[in-house]
């Protein structure tokens, strides 16, 4: 059995063998600290600033400077734009963009969070930030079976967080869309390999909200996470540009 990155609660017999691999993910998509209870739509949350602003046929992805929107690549007809509150803030807006000729529309908006202690321009295992910068998606999973994703989608059990956990986020990683940071593209999002390794984290992932700050990820609502699984094409090569307010503009 292949058990990639996601921390399972199992500690004896073959299982043991996995563990450590399991203890990798888990502790990048979302501590066993709990956490509030609330859940946020975030469709009908939109900022009132934001819900004000124009939102489509947009020269630019918002709010995004120079230095990351050369990043994001030309052929990208699809970004997910994290708007991180503050550096050291757990709470994002979380918005998607179509690109149609050679302007975009805002299509989707959701509130959501990050990393627990917000987040970083230089991402390490463990620091329980979120890594600021443009990243392409390229694969999905969860414990679900698949909603009729486009990205290529892993269904197993192995992606279930451990009831060890406060019951809160016993359903993050029902659906989850691997962010491509230090990982192996065209591979489950559970798979453990990390080409920059260890030290510079992994498992990074876009997944179910449980009302507070992750490890490293980025969570939204379960509606949010089906939408994105359905809309999400690999032939438009969407990536997600992510970060603090200040790093977006930057």
């Amino acid at each position: 059995m292949r058990i990639g990155g996601v921390k399972d609660a199992v500690r004896a017999g073959t299982a043991a063998a996995a563990c450590g691999v399991l203890l990798m993910s888990l502790a990048a998509c979302g501590g066993s600290d709990g956490g509030g209870n609330q859940k946020t739509d975030g469709v009908s949350a939109v900022r009132t600033g934001q819900a004000k602003a124009r939102t489509t046929g947009l020269k630019a992805i918002p709010e995004v400077g120079d230095r990351l929107r050369g990043q994001i690549p030309a052929a990208s007809r699809q970004v997910v734009a994290v708007y991180g509150e503050g550096r050291n803030a757990t709470g994002s807006t979380i918005a998607l963009y179509t690109k149609h000729g050679s302007t975009w529309d805002r299509t989707r908006v959701w509130q959501g969070h990050n990393g627990k202690k917000g987040w970083t321009t230089d991402h390490h295992e463990g620091d329980n930030r979120s890594p600021v910068g443009v990243f392409t998606l390229s694969d999905a999973g969860g414990v679900l079976a698949d909603p009729g994703a486009k990205l290529p989608y892993t269904r197993s059990a192995s992606f279930q967080a451990p009831h060890y956990w406060s019951k809160s986020h016993w359903h993050d990683f029902d659906y989850v869309i691997a962010i491509d940071y230090n990982r192996v593209k065209g591979t489950s999002p559970n798979e453990p390999t990390r080409p920059e390794g260890q030290s510079k984290g992994g498992s990074i992932w876009l997944h179910m909200d449980h009302g507070s700050g992750t490890s490293a990820c980025v969570s939204l609502s379960k509606s949010g996470m089906e939408y994105l699984l359905r809309t999400l094409d690999p032939a438009q090569h969407p990536v997600v540009v992510m970060g603090d307010k200040a790093d977006l503009k930057a």
